[in-house]
């Protein structure tokens, strides 16, 4: 009996730690529970490349059925970002260049709005498209590297830290503060403490393992 209920316990323990799959997150797309689905997508997201399907499919999601271009032009980029060369590069770009075309005609022809509000719209693409242009370039020079012999080592700092990377202007950053890590760090901004490897790979050069951060250092939240 003793093992019995051992067992039951260990079973009730695997169902509670069972975590949302992309399965689930399809079937509430599927029945118009758009919302829904991007938080599930969300929680799935870990900053690797495995995690590109994902933003892509985030993307989809925002500039079909949610009709947030600027949304989606940030997981396009994303997806470009952890995946290159994957399989749906040039659809993330062809999206992209959409997605902006979108934004420039709400620009034109959308509806009536107030002069502050038309400065921040307009504020607001001129610097979607600079990162646009920082991703593009950044895609290019990774196919460049991955085509040449070899596999380059990641530059370092005098200090021998990994380089850091270009910082998109206007990004939202973040000044670390005493005993912060990138997981609390990740905790504050996202709620999911899994989520530091995305602040890393959008702040240094394919670093290994994990970048030991300072007090007073400024990183990009992306």
């Amino acid at each position: 009996m003793a093992l019995l209920a051992f067992t039951g316990c260990d079973r009730l323990k695997s169902v509670m730690d069972r975590k949302p799959d992309a399965a689930v997150a399809q079937k509430r797309v599927r029945d118009g529970d758009y919302r829904g689905g991007v938080e599930v997508y969300e929680s799935l997201l870990d900053g690797t490349p495995k995690s590109a399907d994902m933003h892509f499919s985030l993307a989809l999601l925002y500039e079909k059925e949610l009709e947030d271009p600027y949304s989606a032009v940030h997981h396009f980029g994303r997806y470009l970002n952890l995946a290159p060369a994957g399989a749906r590069a040039k659809d993330a770009q062809a999206a992209i260049a959409q997605c902006r075309f979108k934004i420039s005609s709400a620009m034109v022809s959308g509806p009536l709005v107030s002069q502050q509000e038309a400065v921040h719209l307009k504020n607001e693409n001129q610097r979607n498209i600079k990162v646009i242009a920082e991703l593009q370039a950044q895609v290019k020079s990774l196919r460049a590297a991955a085509s040449s012999a070899g596999v380059g080592t990641v530059p370092q700092t005098a200090k021998g830290e990994p380089a850091r990377k270009v910082i998109p202007p206007g990004a939202r950053m973040h000044t670390v503060g005493p005993g912060e890590t990138l997981g609390s760090i990740a905790a504050k901004y996202y709620r999911n403490k899994a989520r530091w490897k995305e602040i890393q790979e959008a702040n240094f050069q394919h670093a290994e393992g994990t970048v030991k951060i300072k007090p007073g250092q400024e990183l990009y939240i992306p």
